[in-house]
């Protein structure tokens, strides 16, 4: 049996902690974020305007801490529901 809420809360952190690093990389290193679009997401953003600001980190902060909290609580769930 998984413990579901220590499981949340160390997902909450590790995402946390992910996209502020991810956040601050692109931030110094704005020349890595075309190559890690077309290589990691498949898609080319040239042209397209970038918008960095403690607001944008705030909202995917959020934004991100909520789909992997479903993600995990889903996870969770049918682990401690599906039988062997």
């Amino acid at each position: 049996m998984i413990n579901t809420e220590h499981l949340l809360k160390v997902t909450a952190v590790w995402t946390s902690i992910v996209y502020v690093v991810c956040f601050a990389v692109i931030g110094f290193f704005p020349g890595v974020r075309p190559g890690f679009m077309m290589y990691g997401l498949h898609m080319n953003v040239a042209g397209w305007q970038n918008i960095f600001s403690f607001q944008t980190l705030l909202s995917g902060l959020i934004i991100w801490n909520i789909i992997a909290g479903l993600s995990v609580w889903l996870f969770a769930f049918l682990f401690n529901n599906i039988k062997k």
